[in-house]
């Protein structure tokens, strides 16, 4: 009971300010990997199981270290909606849950440019950016599959 009331809480303050779902756009972003990581496609299961800490290493044994948009963005709710198959404040409510449970979301930075130092200074991170940023050769883009 006391999980549902913190899910609830959570859903009425994401709502007071502002944070609401919305339709889903075409692929604006684009995936991102520090250059340590091997490869250069990701099945699409694979990123929503990295995205929910689900997947916790790499296929090499190396740690997944993966780096959020904020709720506000855009890029992130593209990215929700083609990855995750959610909207948004679904995803609120599943990191409340999992929070009560102890577990930390992916961190969190305010804009492309900070998705993009985040994943060149950090081994084994992967995160995503809007499809427009320009990429410096410390990270690689990586392609989804199905």
């Amino acid at each position: 009971m006391r999980k549902l009331y913190l899910a609830v809480l959570f859903l009425a303050a994401s709502l007071a300010a502002g944070i609401v779902p919305t339709a889903a756009a075409d692929q604006s972003y684009r995936i991102i990997v520090n250059p340590s990581v091997k490869g250069s496609q990701i099945p699409r299961a694979t990123l929503n199981s990295i995205f929910l800490k689900q997947a916790p290493r790499w296929g090499d044994g190396k740690l997944v270290l993966p780096v959020d948009q904020s709720f506000r963005s855009q890029v992130r709710q593209a990215f929700a909606t083609d990855v995750h198959h959610r909207p948004l404040l679904e995803l609120q409510i599943f990191w409340t849950r999992r929070m009560a449970d102890g577990v930390t979301p992916p961190p969190v930075k305010q804009s492309d440019e900070e998705i993009v130092a985040y994943v060149a200074r950090t081994p084994g991170a992967i995160g995503y950016v809007s499809a427009a940023t320009p990429l410096p050769d410390t990270v690689r883009e990586v392609a989804i599959v199905d």
